[in-house]
């Protein structure tokens, strides 16, 4: 079953349950991906709504520390939800060494020997760790190879 499909039945099942939390959590993830819809006007499939998952899953990481700086734990617990919620449709976290052996391959389908190549390092990783891993994580690990 395709992502957005789970995230509408996932909806239903929370509306028939009347969870209010759960229903406007995932009706946002829903408005996300149709936003994006209609910006590019295409339809998207199971990889272009993992990178959309991950940028929101990646906005609320952010908005959460912010939040717990400032000391307002009732808008933390907030984006706390919705992250959990988020995570329940992006697939299973890479460990450490899953991550480095997939740039340590990618290093070397690439041929690459320096900084410079960093570029189609990153473009081997991309697809493969898309919503599984911190693209952040991701490019420092390979600076720390390459460097």
């Amino acid at each position: 079953m395709d992502l957005k499909t789970r995230i509408s039945d996932a909806t239903k099942a929370a509306m028939k349950a009347r969870e209010k939390e759960r229903v406007a959590a995932l009706r946002l993830v829903g408005a996300e991906i149709k936003r994006v819809e209609v910006d590019e006007r295409k339809e998207l499939d199971d990889a272009d709504v993992l990178v959309v998952l991950d940028r929101m899953r990646k906005q609320r990481n952010d908005s959460l520390t912010q939040y717990r700086d400032a000391g307002r734990d009732d808008l933390a617990d907030k984006e706390q939800f919705e992250l959990d919620l988020i995570q329940e449709f992006l697939p299973q976290a890479l460990s450490q060494d899953e991550l480095a052996g997939l740039v340590d391959a990618a290093i070397q389908a690439a041929g690459a020997e320096s900084m410079k190549d960093m570029g189609k390092v990153m473009g081997q990783l991309k697809p493969q760790v898309q919503g599984r891993a911190d693209m952040g994580q991701v490019s420092a690990l390979v600076k720390a190879r390459l460097g």
